[in-house]
């Protein structure tokens, strides 16, 4: 699935329908040069959980988990940046086992730092720049729950005016 991204809004806007189409669990790959967006995208994935407060890559703490409520239930979303991230193995020792447990809820920026230690993800959203402005968000599946996830998330995007008019 590819999507045109104008702004700011229409970047949280799809990382709200992406949180409401991942259910609560989850491994997502976020993938883009600094400043694509990464960060927001999450921002619209928390927000669609109720999540009001700010939200900043945990560039110097690897991990910031977010406790959260899905339908009456806690949820704990673990928000990765593996941007400074020295070696893959360096997430045995922050306890990532536990933390990218079957059932988890899983946002991951630059992955490609972990390769070798992470399994593949449900699903991989590559953001990039598009001209003349805005961005570009290109979302493919690796599993079957990231596939199915990407047909609800396509549900969602077409029922949010927000999002109208930007399949690319």
């Amino acid at each position: 699935m590819q999507l045109r991204l104008d702004d700011e809004d229409r970047q949280v806007a799809l990382g709200e329908c992406l949180g409401r189409a991942l259910d609560g669990r989850g491994r997502v790959h976020l993938s883009g040069e600094l400043g694509a967006g990464k960060t927001t995208l999450a921002r619209g994935v928390l927000r669609a959980y109720g999540h009001q407060g700010a939200v900043k890559s945990p560039t110097y703490t690897l991990v910031e988990p977010y406790e959260l409520a899905l339908r009456e239930e806690p949820l704990t979303l673990y928000h990765f940046d593996l941007y400074r991230l020295g070696d893959p193995e360096e997430l045995e020792f922050i306890g990532g086992r536990d933390l990218f447990a079957e059932g988890n809820l899983c946002l991951v920026e630059w992955a490609e730092r972990g390769e070798g230690w992470l399994t593949p993800p449900d699903l991989e959203v590559a953001l990039s720049h598009a001209e003349p402005r805005g961005r570009r968000a290109d979302i493919s599946a690796l599993t079957a729950y990231g596939s199915e996830v990407l047909e609800r998330l396509a549900q969602q995007i077409s029922g949010d005016v927000r999002l109208a008019g930007g399949k690319a």
